[in-house]
């Protein structure tokens, strides 16, 4: 059966991914967390999708009043739980696309840099209106097309095994978000290295 999900390949590079994550786009991650540092507050449950090996939970966990940390790839996970020591955090393996939490329990929902590799994106934020609290608030960076693009480093990535499954610019990114329930609060455009990153604050409709 084909992995459409491209687990295998996250389960594969998990160890190699916080390396390849510091070096190609740490001042990209650290702009990003000066836009969502400020959205959260130590009142606040977040829960965060597709945590990777935790370059913003390192950076974001202590903003808040709890940080579930979660993930589909159980070697992603472990790398994160590996080197964190946030008092905060709880680790959990979790589907983006089918979560088992209730309904309306989190006051925040970041998932960054994840959606546009899903194959179904519109699951997870069916997932994400569901477990967000009335009023709770969606942060959604993702990598699209605008700007500059690096293409001969895209083209090594995916001989490796990346896919992406949609290659939004970021209109067509913010009517994605849109389309599926969501009214954007906020957007920034950061330019990375490999690309641009389009930074959402939602609400649900």
């Amino acid at each position: 059966m084909a992995d459409k999900s491209n687990k295998k390949f996250w389960e594969r590079t998990a160890k190699l991914y916080t390396s390849f994550q510091e070096k190609g786009n740490e001042g990209l991650y650290n702009t990003l967390c000066e836009k969502i540092r400020p959205l959260l507050s130590k009142e606040q449950s977040v829960l965060e999708l597709a945590c990777g090996t935790g370059q913003l939970t390192r950076l974001l966990a202590d903003e808040a009043d709890s940080w579930t940390a979660t993930d589909f790839s159980e070697k992603m996970l472990y790398e994160t739980e590996k080197r964190l020591n946030n008092k905060n955090i709880t680790y959990e393996v979790q589907d983006a696309t089918s979560l088992s939490y209730k309904n309306d329990v989190f006051d925040v929902v970041l998932i960054a840099n994840a959606l546009h590799i899903m194959p179904n994106p519109n699951k997870a934020l069916d997932e994400i209106k569901r477990v967000l609290k009335k009023d709770g608030l969606l942060i959604a960076p993702t990598f699209v097309y605008d700007g500059k693009v690096d293409k001969i480093r895209l083209w090594f990535m995916e001989k490796a095994g990346f896919k992406t499954f949609h290659k939004w610019k970021s209109r067509e990114y913010m009517n994605f978000i849109e389309d599926n329930g969501f009214k954007i609060k906020e957007k920034y455009l950061l330019q990375g290295k490999l690309l641009s990153e389009c930074v959402l604050v939602c609400k649900e409709k």
